[in-house]
């Protein structure tokens, strides 16, 4: 059939589920945006910078399964190329798009405003390349190829991908085909998916203790249903790495605890380093999931699953696609399920009415607030430290950089995973210094009429940093905004509410207002600066050793 290069595009992004495009105009994109703009069943929504429209793609693609972006030549490229690189270690589906030069220009290599104007137009694609699985700039000729590789490429290694569209193709016609696109994996080989599940079910039927250890990828892959009947039918314990947290229920009876090696939870890393069946999902261990490395999985006990191969103890099968195998493996797996004795259960939190907010007292009281069915976005450093400990309710959908780290991440993202889904409620907790970074996005959540619940740990600085060098330094301070007026001074009229608390009993009626409310809410908690919650207080002087050594500045 005949279509323009931009139509072909966009039919492509809609055959995905992508019906918000986040992004930033410039001159090389603005032929594409009007393509956009008339399209059914998409549209486009302006963030107020690259950097924060790739956060917010990301968090849309946590939530609706793949995000896109949409950025100009050099300049917005690499503005969006942090948030680019945080959606690759952490394993999101993101299709990055930037307009380019128009084609004649780069051929001929004139030199061109957003270029280093010496006619050099690959730098910018090789220096997106590294932290892509594919990085391609398109033309007539190739279009359909490209693009329909590209996509695939995301889908199938859950990486992001950026395709360069010159500005002048976009409208120009191709042969493009009539068959839809096919988001799926390819089949299994039949003999390999039947080997693989059989290998599986020996294993597993053998065991004494077999245990699933669920990261990332239990979710990237859409793994997570077939692990919850596992647990069900064949009575498995389970337990997850910090990165992996609540994607299966904290609250589940068979729910051992969190594995960080040898600062695990009591008894979860004998558990599951003496398992005789552990089931991994390409767990990815760094400092902050592993104890600093004391992990110790024996290799020889492990089934793990990636989304295209099954390790078994040793023995490698491939040319399978993981889903089908766990798809065989629920319905024939058979196993004496054990006497279940795990679980976190939440005791009510009853608020000492006069008391001062305290980090220790402050999370707690939170968790009691939460709901089954919320998504959860905790910036890392105090709000991620504060929380990891504490189970959160079944079906939450939990969104952090818990790899990539980035600071500020988590307000855009909250943008992207709400707009890709309006009817869960949505809760963000952020600490001032991470607020600042990206501040200005909530300008874009108020725009769009979303109703998140946003919870700024105001204790004026950044905490994660003082507990690592220069508690007392003023590097480590930030400015005391006026937060509650934010959202009215982006958006004058708005309906999202501000609140504030310094007390238990302050902060108790503010979240039984927000909780009877279905607008959105601002509540600002103050905190000590010097305070910080426990794990963050051992994480900081660990951190300083690992960073610095023992001749660093903390031991002059």
């Amino acid at each position: 059939m005949k279509t323009t290069i931009g139509e072909f595009l966009i039919s492509r992004l809609k055959a995905l589920g992508i019906t918000e495009v986040i992004g930033v105009p410039g001159d090389f994109n603005l032929s594409f945006l009007e393509q956009l703009r008339d399209a059914d069943g998409i549209r486009f929504v302006g963030a107020c910078n690259e950097l924060n429209a790739a956060y917010a793609a990301d968090g849309y693609g946590r939530q609706k399964g793949v995000g896109c972006l949409l950025t100009t030549y050099g300049v917005g490229e690499l503005s969006a190329l942090n948030g680019i690189a945080g959606a690759r270690a952490e394993h999101v589906p993101l299709v990055s798009i930037a307009g380019a030069p128009p084609q004649y220009a780069t051929e001929y290599r004139w030199n061109l405003h957003h270029s280093l104007a010496d006619g050099d137009f690959a730098n910018m694609l090789d220096a997106i390349a590294p932290f892509t699985e594919v990085a391609v700039r398109i033309t007539p000729m190739n279009a359909v190829e490209e693009i329909d590789r590209a996509l695939h490429t995301c889908l199938r290694e859950k990486r992001p991908v950026h395709i360069q569209l010159p500005s002048d193709i976009t409208h120009l016609v191709i042969d493009a085909p009539e068959q839809p696109f096919n988001p799926r994996l390819p089949h299994s080989d039949p003999e390999r998916l039947e080997a693989t599940v059989n290998r599986i079910l020996e294993r597993i039927h053998a065991a004494k203790d077999p245990i699933i250890l669920v990261d990332q990828d239990t979710d990237r892959h859409g793994f997570t249903p077939y692990f919850r009947i596992l647990i069900e039918k064949a009575g498995i314990a389970f337990s997850q790495l910090s990165s992996g947290k609540a994607i299966v229920s904290e609250r589940h009876p068979r729910f051992l605890g969190t594995y960080n090696g040898g600062a695990s939870a009591p008894g979860v890393q004998d558990r599951v380093e003496n398992s005789d069946c552990l089931i991994t999902t390409n767990p990815r261990f760094i400092e902050g999931n592993s104890g600093s490395f004391t992990h110790a999985i024996n290799e020889d006990n492990v089934i793990n699953m990636g989304d295209q191969h099954v390790h078994v103890g040793g023995e490698f099968f491939v040319g399978i696609n993981t889903l089908e195998v766990l798809e065989a493996l629920t319905q024939r797996v058979q196993r004496e399920a054990q006497p279940a004795g795990g679980g976190k259960s939440v005791e009510p939190f009853t608020p000492n009415a006069d008391a001062p907010l305290t980090q220790a007292r402050l999370w707690p009281q939170f968790v009691d607030f939460l709901r089954e069915g919320d998504t959860v976005i905790a910036e890392a450093g105090t709000s991620s430290i504060g929380i990891g400990p504490l189970p959160l309710p079944a079906n939450v959908k939990y969104i952090n950089s818990s790899i990539w780290g980035s600071i500020g991440f988590t307000l855009p993202a909250l943008l992207g995973s709400q707009l890709a889904n309006r009817t869960r409620r949505h809760v963000l907790f952020i600490g001032d210094g991470s607020f600042q970074l990206t501040a200005q996005e909530l300008s874009t959540i108020v725009r769009e009429e979303l109703n998140p619940i946003i919870v700024l740990v105001n204790n004026r600085g950044y905490t994660i940093e003082r507990f690592i060098l220069g508690m007392n330094d003023e590097y480590n301070d930030v400015a005391d905004w006026n937060y509650g007026a934010l959202a009215e001074v982006f958006q004058p009229g708005t309906s999202m509410r501000s609140y504030s608390a310094s007390t238990e009993g302050e902060l108790a009626t503010a979240l039984e207002a927000i909780a009877d409310s279905d607008a959105g809410a601002f509540l600002e908690v103050h905190l000590d600066p010097f305070d910080a919650p426990v794990g963050l207080q051992a994480f900081g002087p660990a951190t300083a050793e690992f960073d610095y050594g023992p001749k660093g500045p903390r031991n002059p």
